[in-house]
């Protein structure tokens, strides 16, 4: 049985909109202005001239020190961009400086010093706890850490601030899977293949899906074993795989196949979670969130549709034609999406 791809790319995903130029002159205003137009062509080292000019006059620009770091960064020489981003981190804008922390934090990860990884993070949010992304890259510090449980953290909270990215759920699914919450980990793929339906990375999401659907399991010498897991964590885990291992024996014992066997599988799946979760009083973010809104779906007329779309994301070949030759039913599906109000 394959085994989850584990490995994600590090997407560091900087505030690249410019910030208001705190030039203390006009010409160190215009230079950085010229400096980011030579950027955005990707002439980084004509842009690296201007943004230098700005700081022979001074060394403690914050901005000319960001776009500096940013260009270098852009240019493979993270290592180079440091102390410029240790100064550009002083600065009392607020967009500068936690910027200067992301992309602080993104370098360090990027050179496995998750120590400093982490605590760069702390600042951005300390400064600012919606900068973009932010949230999402703190958690993929942590799943490159194997620290699962503050990845999950990490990632409900990018999922809060930005429903609609994708990559989010997709870090979602893969941390609680390390922590063998299937039923997490199932929804939160099948709310990725939503998002982006087709493409290597949802053709990724469709065998995780099927590695759970046939009751794979990470290795345990993957898994974080500092994790602490409460009883009543521990129950719900074993009941929501039950009901996977339920619904898949039921869909076998029917003779069942292909897009027929998915869509029956996920529809009782669903059903499974959300009774489970209609008895509670104490709702989860997961509980809220996915369970409530995929048993909403399994009750639909669009449950079907949403099977053939993820049996679709299997075969990236396929899946481009199905979703033009349906383009009907999908959007339905989509509207029937933008009328469920989802708690967060």
């Amino acid at each position: 049985m394959k085994y989850l791809r584990t490995l994600l790319p590090v997407i560091i995903l900087i505030c690249s909109a410019r910030f208001s130029a705190e030039a203390q002159n006009a010409d160190a205003g215009d230079l950085i202005k010229e400096g980011i137009a030579l950027h955005n062509q990707g002439k980084y080292a004509e842009a690296l001239d201007k943004f230098n000019t700005v700081l022979k006059t001074d060394p403690e620009h914050a901005y000319a020190n960001y776009e500096m770091a940013f260009s270098l960064y852009v240019s493979k020489k993270g290592k180079e961009a440091i102390p410029y981003l240790q100064k550009a981190v002083k600065s009392t804008n607020e967009n500068i400086s936690s910027g200067a922390y992301a992309l602080l934090a993104g370098i360090y990860d990027e050179a496995s010093d998750t120590k400093n990884a982490i605590a760069m993070y702390r600042e951005v949010i300390k400064i600012n706890p919606n900068y973009p992304q932010v949230y999402y890259n703190f958690g993929l510090t942590y799943f490159r850490n194997q620290q699962y449980q503050a990845a999950e953290a990490c990632a409900i909270e990018a999922i809060t601030r930005n429903p609609k990215y994708a990559g989010s759920h997709r870090l979602y699914a893969l941390v609680t899977f390390h922590q063998n919450k299937r039923m997490n980990a199932l929804l939160g793929f099948s709310n990725f293949i939503l998002l982006e339906p087709t493409g290597a990375r949802a053709a990724e999401a469709y065998g995780n899906m099927q590695h759970i659907l046939q009751g794979g399991v990470l290795a345990e010498s993957k898994r974080d074993t500092s994790m602490a897991i409460s009883t009543a964590d521990e129950k719900e885990m074993g009941a929501f795989n039950i009901g996977i291992k339920l619904a898949t024996s039921s869909a076998k014992a029917k003779n069942l196949a292909g897009a027929d066997m998915l869509e029956y599988e996920l529809k009782n799946i669903f059903n499974f979670a959300g009774d489970l979760s209609q008895k509670k009083t104490d709702k989860s973010f997961f509980d809220k969130f996915y369970v409530d809104y995929f048993y909403k779906l399994a009750q639909s007329s669009n449950m079907a549709t949403f099977a053939r779309m993820v049996a679709a994301a299997g075969n990236p070949q396929e899946s481009a034609k199905w979703n033009k030759d349906n383009a009907d039913k999908i959007a339905a599906l989509n509207e029937w999406a933008k009328s469920i109000d989802r708690q967060l």
